[in-house]
């Protein structure tokens, strides 16, 4: 549907309502892309609100100034002023700051204390992210902006649903409800009941509320209290109220029987390859010379045998579990030893995991490249010069990679989970349907399996044109993931 489309649809549904105007929206997290960036949710803050100025949603986005934010953009933000909020005893002081990025107003919430060192303190996160709910529900009314709905973010937002309803009901916020995204349920804020009831003043009678074995949960508190729940696919919706996903939250969730999955998109003015300042030779879905050329520049950067007719396969990811690097570890050399095709990983994580590439690298030399670190610009250059992605999550909310890969024309290889499966149709070489390759158990054996039939069908020139073609086809931007967002905060209200 085009923009106009949708802005007529949205404004509809605001008049059946009896509104006379979209609603006003802040979105509030620990990241905020490009900003300060340490996975998906940054993306996700970061895209939304650019879309939603063109649907007519006034959104703002709210997050902490982290020094690296102050390193980078220093020079551009506005000082409005400060205040002091109470975390219990302690009295602490709060900076509001703005900056304008792309048309859309963003408030830096400062204390060098809390945010001048790494995004996520070691130790302190809990205290961290405590602090920064408090202070954006102190900072709204003085900014003068009271938003309908302020939409949440994981668990470093989680108490803000909860405060909002039981300390804030008498005050200019009173009537603003509250949407919480849950983009990883693995992660999920857990402290004391001593520390939430010390530095938020949360009382006794409330930790039912936020209790997950014995702890308390912000993100169960954001589950629970917000008006609504949404997450980042409609397979993740599902997956995350059963035992196996649910991470002990499971009852909660499909108790609601609201939880809504919207699959997120990417953001196109970054992400194409006719476009993409990061990449030697531009490409399109009608004009495909320039990704051979993209993939022979990529061999030479890497250090890789200059052989373009073998088969490529990349990855760029976190070295975490959730990301199947143990079924890489299972099946990847006797996949090297027993098929031609090159590998290239670009990613950092877990100590393990990297010592193990190193390696893998070091048994297949020219082969393997394991780039150990992140490179931005390097990793437009694997999606473009790659002619497989993989990604066999042990699950995976929505993924971006993915998307991403289509966009370049790059077949991805993944697991059957999360927005995986929602984004990726599997290749049906009778139908010629697909976009890329999948598999469903978590097993090495499986992936492995997935892997030789993306390989074998390399060698069909008119197959492979055809998967390509498919995949460069399928809308992935992010006007219709703002537009459903946009519906769902209408039906909130």
């Amino acid at each position: 549907m085009p923009p106009k489309q949708m802005k007529q649809e949205l404004a509809a549904i605001a008049a059946e309502k009896g509104r006379g105007a979209m609603p006003k929206i802040l979105l509030a997290a620990a990241e905020c892309a490009p900003l300060a960036k340490t996975g998906g949710l940054a993306d996700v803050v970061g895209t939304l609100p650019k879309y939603f100025r063109k649907l007519g949603v006034d959104a703002r986005v709210m997050i902490p100034y982290h020094r690296i934010i102050k390193d980078k953009y220093g020079d551009q933000v506005e000082y409005l002023f400060s205040f002091e909020i109470s975390l219990g005893w302690r009295r602490k002081f709060v900076g509001v700051n703005r900056l304008m990025l792309d048309k859309v107003c963003i408030w830096l919430i400062e204390n060098e204390e809390y945010f001048g060192g790494p995004i996520y303190m070691p130790n302190r996160e809990g205290e961290q992210y405590a602090y920064f709910t408090r202070a954006v529900l102190e900072a709204l009314p003085r900014l003068g902006f009271i938003p309908d709905i302020i939409h949440c973010n994981d668990w470093h937002t989680g108490m803000l649903p909860l405060l909002l309803k039981t300390q804030y009901i008498d005050s200019p916020l009173a009537k603003t409800k509250s949407l919480i995204t849950i983009h990883n349920i693995a992660y999920q804020g857990l402290c004391s009941f001593g520390f939430v009831q010390d530095y938020l003043a949360v009382p006794d009678g409330c930790f039912g509320l936020m209790e997950r074995f014995g702890q308390a949960s912000f993100l169960k508190a954001g589950c629970v209290m917000a008006d609504r729940v949404s997450t980042v696919s409609p397979s993740y919706a599902r997956e995350i109220c059963t035992p196996e996903y649910g991470e002990g939250l499971e009852r909660e969730l499909s108790f609601r029987g609201d939880v809504c999955g919207i699959t997120n998109g990417i953001d196109k003015t970054v992400w194409t390859p006719s476009k993409d300042p990061h990449i030697p030779v531009p490409y399109s879905r009608s004009k495909l010379t320039g990704k051979l050329q993209c993939k022979t520049a990529l061999l030479e950067e890497l250090g890789l045998e200059l052989v373009p007719s073998r088969p490529l396969i990349g990855i760029v990811t976190r070295l975490a579990e959730q990301k199947g690097i143990d079924l890489i570890m299972g099946a990847m050399d006797k996949l090297l030893w027993d098929n031609d095709f090159a590998f290239v990983l670009l990613g950092n994580g877990d100590a393990r995991y990297e010592d193990w590439l190193r390696g893998l690298q070091a048994r297949h030399p020219g082969r393997v490249c394991a780039w150990i670190g992140y490179d931005d610009a390097l990793s437009h250059r694997i999606y473009a010069g790659c002619d497989f992605f993989l990604m066999p999550s042990r699950f995976e909310p929505c993924g971006i990679s993915q998307l991403i890969s289509m966009a370049y024309g790059t077949l991805p290889i993944v697991r059957e989970t999360g927005g995986l499966r929602d984004t990726v149709q599997p290749y049906n070489r009778y139908t010629g349907e697909g976009t890329g390759f999948s598999f469903t158990r978590y097993e090495p054996d499986d992936m492995a399996g997935a892997i030789r039939y993306a390989l074998g069908t390399y060698g069909d020139k008119h197959a492979m044109a055809k998967l390509i073609k498919n995949a460069m086809s399928v809308d992935v931007s992010c006007e219709q993931w703002a537009f459903e967002y946009a519906k769902l905060y209408l039906d909130m209200l």
